[in-house]
C-alpha cells in the first residue's frame, strides 16, 4: 500500500514519533467535515497523541479533546494510553474523529 494514501486525504503526511521498524501510516476522517488526513505514526505512539494531533490538524483547537471519540472498526477507541497497534490498527488503517455528542445543526 503506498505510504501516502492518496484517495480521498489532504495531500501531505502528518509523522508523529520515530520513523522506526514498527511505524505505519493510517488515515483519520472528520466525520463532520468530510475531511481526511495521512499520519505516519511510529511505533510507540498512543491514541492520545494521534487525537491530539488530529484535533489540531482539523482546527479544532476551541475544543477540548475529551469531546471527540476516536473510532476503529466502529468501536471507541477507549483506553487513550495503548499504542495504535494495541488497538488492532495496522497499515492503511482509518480512525473515525467524530464529536462525542450530537451537534445542533446551524
Amino acid at each position: 500500500m503506498s505510504a501516502t494514501l492518496p484517495f480521498r486525504a489532504r495531500p501531505g503526511v502528518l509523522t508523529l514519533g520515530t520513523n522506526d521498524a514498527a511505524a505505519m501510516t493510517v488515515r483519520v476522517q472528520f466525520a463532520d467535515r468530510w475531511d481526511t488526513i495521512s499520519v505516519r505514526c511510529g511505533g510507540i505512539v498512543s491514541v492520545e497523541t494521534l487525537l491530539q494531533a488530529a484535533i489540531d490538524a482539523f482546527g479544532q483547537h476551541q475544543h477540548p479533546a475529551h469531546e471527540f471519540v476516536l473510532k476503529l472498526h466502529g468501536h471507541e477507541v477507549r483506553d487513550l494510553g495503548a499504542t495504535l497497534s494495541a488497538t488492532g490498527a495496522r497499515e492503511g488503517s482509518t480512525f473515525l474523529l467524530a464529536f462525542r455528542h450530537r451537534r445542533p445543526v446551524r
